[in-house]
């Protein structure tokens, strides 16, 4: 959702409307962008373990990988809607979905983590000009009798990509096509990318709006740089080890939040278009919904993130099985999806409260489940809770932004609806890092209490092999010093010191055997351990989660009472000013 026009009484579009089968081509072809769009935020995360494991990435990277895509999106979301209203439509879209499709050539081509993550951050960036267009080609092209229909192939491209996305992640990973791992997750991206904008150039009917506002480009690279400021220390804070500078860094990125604020009330009253217009903020419903909408999408995401490491490198998963795992999370997300639109007109406001309780629900059973069962999980003692967050999430979604926007005066509805497009992006990037970091930091410092709970168990099993107890003791000290380092190291391809020092049984050559059974012994449990360790992060994280959709749920009593006709009037009365999905 983007705000289309200046987001004040919509200003006239000049554009050239194609007819019959170019116009359905047309769209096909936007529609296309879209799914490209959407599959690239979802296929990636059954992909971490496998891009972690061929580039030696640190957990930062990883991070970066996922958390970078969001943000570089969202910073140029708005500014790419302006930009397609002056310069054109069709030119836009093109520029964006040539960068897109090079980006991703790039993506699929990185040598190196630091590569991948400066391919993601052009990735983002090309998608927030791409995007924006698929909404406005829309309105420029699609009489307003024939809208819903678009609309609702739309949202059923949005469902498809986010069930479609971990699958195809997980068969293309699994093939291992020509050798390249987990690159034609990026690189599948390029033929299809080709073939759309040369339908582009023959199909896409040129539009734009004849008296557009101007870009706030001091406005973007505000709040471009607030952001950075904010996100690179909660990414980066623990591997750096938290430093005095990184906090300093976050209080400058609130600073420069609060001079963008300052200048977007300069820049309204001068007459001059805002990046965003400070006057929705006197809204109390509105900010109490942008609020709900940053927590929702700050849970919402980094879950799948978490989800894919613990199945893979908790249970030892591969990519396809992870995909598989999240099947029931999307299929009962569309179920969600499609019952509120019958039930979001008659509850109103308390379907939010329905949603959110059976999110908490469903992630408070999954506690319990990765609780009960730990290492020993597999995947159909997931399957009920996964389906009922699933629903619980789909019941929320699509009426959430609706919601917000209903008491919103119908003149500011569409630059309302583009704060709130790019709140989500927001939300979840700043989700990413952390719950990311949160995550990553419980692996290092539960990696005592994990390998503590099986000394007893391991020295059975050692001087079962005819250890003396003293190096049985020796040993099973030098495998938890070994197995603490690992587990805090930043990078988690290096090696510590602690696990490279002698590790055999006294009595060289002559107890070769011995010594074999002793490193199995030794790497058996570490296995173990490993994945108990990412267990009991996991399950802690999503209590982390569980309490941001308690947040929520407390937070949507600020949101209006709207329901039934109202509700209705509303979204019929702002579908030329914003699309509401």
């Amino acid at each position: 959702m983007v705000e289309l026009g200046k987001g004040e009484v919509p200003a006239r579009a000049v554009h050239t409307k194609p007819a019959g089968s170019r116009s359905w081509i047309a769209l096909a072809v936007v529609l296309t962008a879209a799914f490209m769009q959407l599959i690239d935020v979802s296929i990636v995360n059954v992909a971490v373990a496998a891009i972690q494991n061929g580039l030696g990435a640190s957990y930062s990277q990883i991070q970066w990988v996922l958390a970078g895509y969001t943000l570089a999106f969202a910073v140029l979301l708005m500014a790419g809607g302006r930009l397609g209203d002056r310069a054109g439509r069709k030119r836009i879209f093109l520029v964006g979905m040539i960068a897109f499709t090079a980006a991703s050539l790039l993506c699929g081509a990185a040598g190196s983590a630091e590569l991948l993550v400066v391919a993601r951050l052009l990735q983002g960036l090309a998608a927030a000009l791409m995007y924006p267009q698929v909404y406005s080609v829309i309105q420029a092209t699609v009489p307003p009798e024939r809208r819903g229909v678009v609309l609702g192939i739309l949202g059923g491209i949005i469902g498809l990509a986010a069930i479609t996305g971990p699958l195809v992640g997980g068969l293309l990973i699994q093939a291992d096509l020509f050798g390249w791992g987990w690159r034609p997750i990026f690189l599948v991206n390029v033929p299809v990318g080709i073939l759309a904008v040369l339908l582009a150039l023959r199909y896409l009917p040129e539009s734009r709006v004849e008296n557009p506002g101007a870009v706030d480009l001091p406005g973007v690279l505000l709040v471009t740089a607030s952001l950075a400021l904010i996100v690179y220390p909660l990414v980066q804070g623990r591997e750096l080890d938290w430093p005095k500078w990184l906090f300093a860094l976050m209080g400058a990125g609130v600073a420069l939040l609060l001079l963008f604020a300052v200048y977007e009330q300069y820049r309204a009253r001068s007459g001059s278009s805002p990046l965003v217009r400070m006057s929705l903020f006197r809204n109390r419903s509105f900010t109490g919904g942008l609020v709900v909408v940053i927590l929702f999408y700050g849970a919402f995401l980094p879950f799948f993130l978490v989800f894919s490491l613990y199945v893979q490198a908790g249970l030892g998963y591969t990519a396809l099985q992870a995909g598989v795992a999240l099947v029931p999370y999307a299929l009962g997300s569309a179920v969600g999806s499609g019952t509120s639109i019958a039930l979001a007109p008659r509850l109103g406001r308390p379907i939010l409260h329905l949603g959110l309780a059976l999110l908490i629900l469903g992630t408070g059973a999954t506690i319990w489940v990765v609780h009960r069962w730990g290492t020993d999980l597999h995947t159909l003692q997931l399957l009920p809770s996964l389906v009922l967050s699933g629903i619980g999430f789909g019941l929320t979604v699509t009426p959430l932004v609706t919601l917000v926007l209903a008491k919103v005066p119908l003149d500011q509805a569409g630059a309302a609806a583009g704060v709130l497009t790019t709140a989500q992006q927001i939300g979840s990037a700043v989700g990413i890092a952390v719950l990311g970091t949160f995550f990553f930091g419980l692996l290092g410092s539960h990696a005592d209490s994990v390998t503590e709970a099986q000394v007893p168990k391991l020295k059975r099993e050692l001087v079962v092999l005819k250890l003396d107890e003293s190096v049985a003791d020796r040993m099973i000290q030098q495998y938890r010093a070994c197995f603490h380092d690992r587990a805090n190291e930043k990078d988690p391809a290096a090696v510590p010191a602690s696990c490279q020092a002698e590790s055999n049984p006294p009595g060289g050559s002559s107890q070769i055997q011995l010594a074999a059974k002793v490193a199995d012994v030794l790497q058996a449990e570490a296995t173990r351990d490993l994945r108990t360790d990412f267990a009991e992060a996991a399950e802690r994280t999503l209590f982390l989660q569980v309490g941001l959709f308690v947040a929520c749920f407390l937070l949507v009593f600020a949101l209006p009472r709207v329901r039934g006709q109202e509700l209705s009037e509303f979204e019929e009365r702002s579908r030329d000013t914003v699309i509401i999905g």
